[in-house]
């Protein structure tokens, strides 16, 4: 998991609770936390208590919250801006707020939460990712982060299967789509796609793409996208909300 957890970092992480039907100026965040021993509870206090609503007082918008599956240390999430402008914004007055400032001190008193600087970075939404608002749920669920690198030259060739294909298929087989970003910033952006699925339970994910590796559709994509293989075997995490997600 340790191992993991560190690649994903690599090429950064990510978390959706509502998908939005801006498709140029809006960007999401990434951002992943990883916290000292025994500091990731009170991570989620400064979060559940202080940091949302500090978010939204400064223009960004919360997404969702996520652990990892069997996590201890980390903290998954995401973010939306208006635009990139927007971000630098938003954080600006945030770190200098003093509300925000009182509550960092605060949770620090019997030593840093984080073992380290967050990590983040900016994704926008592919022409294919799900247009419909996800609203509030009590579905829980686990979801599934998955990243790709496509081999050279091919995000596009890879874009095409998904948008012709496969996002059909995962519904078909009980998969449920959320998000298909692309990064905005070199060199993840030349070859990465990042996005998440949801699954009813952990036993009905592994029936879920038991359906779909077997589905004669799918192998007939496969083999009509082209000769090779088309990316790099995926970065996979199941994660669940945290209480204070919109996604529940």
């Amino acid at each position: 998991m340790t191992k993991f957890l560190l690649s994903l970092a690599t090429v950064l992480l990510l978390g959706i609770s509502v998908i939005t039907e801006s498709a140029n100026a809006e960007v999401f965040e990434l951002r992943v936390y990883t916290t000292n021993e025994g500091k990731l509870d009170d991570l989620h206090t400064r979060f559940r208590d202080h940091t949302l609503k500090l978010f939204e007082k400064h223009g960004m918008t919360n997404m969702a919250y996520w652990v990892p599956e069997g996590s201890k240390n980390t903290l998954i999430y995401v973010l939306s801006h208006k635009n990139r402008e927007a971000a630098a914004k938003s954080w600006d007055a945030f770190v200098n707020d003093p509300v925000w400032q009182k509550a960092f001190k605060a949770s620090r008193v019997d030593g840093p939460l984080l073992s380290k600087a967050p990590e983040s970075t900016f994704l926008e939404a592919t022409d294919y990712t799900p247009k419909k608002k996800w609203k509030n749920s009590k579905e829980g669920g686990f979801f599934e982060l998955r990243i790709y690198q496509a081999a050279e030259g091919k995000l596009g060739k890879l874009d095409a299967r998904f948008r012709d294909h496969t996002i059909s298929l995962f519904e078909k087989h009980g998969m449920r789509n959320l998000a298909y970003w692309h990064a905005t910033d070199e060199p993840q952006s030349k070859d990465h796609l990042y996005y998440i699925i949801w699954h009813e339970s952990k036993e009905a994910a592994a029936a879920s793409w038991k359906g779909f590796i077997a589905d004669p559709d799918w192998k007939a994509a496969a083999a009509a996208s082209g000769v090779g293989r088309l990316a790099k075997p995926p970065i996979a995490i199941y994660m669940q909300s945290t209480d204070y997600s919109k996604i529940k």
